[in-house]
């Protein structure tokens, strides 16, 4: 009988969740209380960092560089285990949808560019503030609205837990005129907008951090990957043709179906 994997997680996302984990268990772990202080203040995104008012004469670590890395860098830190398991959660069905359909380096620039336009977000609206911003979450937003993309449409992936079947991940996109006029679509939107309100009315405590939550770099990240998905999806010439379904079942020695 043909077995298949209980989850269906690329190599990257595997990659990619083993790094957040160390990252954070080196910092927890490994370094001092005042070490751990210089890592966020040189990685963490600190909007005060770009304010020559409030911290003159750069006293924010990290010159001209951390002004440029931490747009990303503050993506890969996180509050405590809690944080970083919640967004694992998540991260690990879209995440892998997307790393099926982009290709490994596709997906790591999605990561970056979506961290980087929630980090700008975070900036338009909070001038100025010395609250470090960490976490994943404004990347794993964009993957949300990314994989509503293609993940609606007939055929598409719903869940990580599928077959080896890659035509799943190559169903066509949603053209973004599109993507206002199917239901699946914006009960997806209305949702997920209505929670990150909650964020900011009422600072919804399901990270596990005590700390106020960035939902502006939510906004950010979402809308990247809901504009920007185009950008990294590959053309449709290099997709594998659509794999016509057997004229009937087959069966093993007993006649059972295969699954």
């Amino acid at each position: 009988m043909k077995r298949e994997p209980l989850f269906n997680i690329p190599p990257v996302i595997i990659t990619l969740l083993v790094g957040l984990a160390l990252i954070h268990a080196v910092r927890t772990l490994l370094l001092s209380d005042d070490q751990n202080i210089e890592i966020l203040l040189e990685f963490a995104f600190i909007p005060a960092r770009y304010d020559a008012s409030v911290v003159p004469g750069g006293a924010v670590p990290g010159g001209f560089g951390a002004e440029v890395w931490s747009f990303v860098t503050y993506s890969l830190l996180h509050a405590d285990w809690t944080h970083l398991i919640v967004n694992s959660v998540w991260l690990l069905p879209f995440g892998s949808a997307l790393a099926r359909r982009f290709g490994a380096l596709r997906f790591l620039a999605f990561f970056a560019v979506t961290a980087a336009a929630g980090a700008a977000m975070h900036l338009a609206t909070n001038a100025g503030s010395p609250l470090p911003v960490i976490g994943a979450s404004a990347s794993i937003s964009g993957m949300m609205a990314a994989a509503m993309r293609f993940a609606f449409q007939r055929g598409g992936p719903l869940n990580m837990l599928r077959g080896e079947d890659e035509q799943n991940y190559r169903v066509p996109a949603i053209p973004l005129v599109g993507v206002l006029s199917d239901a699946r679509v914006l009960i997806f939107l209305g949702v997920w907008f209505a929670i990150n309100i909650l964020f900011g009315v009422g600072s919804l405590p399901i990270t596990g951090a005590d700390q106020t939550v960035a939902w502006q770099a939510h906004i950010g990240g979402f809308l990247a990957g809901l504009l920007l998905f185009s950008w990294f999806d590959p053309p449709g010439d290099t997709l594998p043709p659509a794999k016509s379904p057997p004229s009937q079942p087959e069966h093993d020695d007993f006649g059972a179906t295969r699954h």
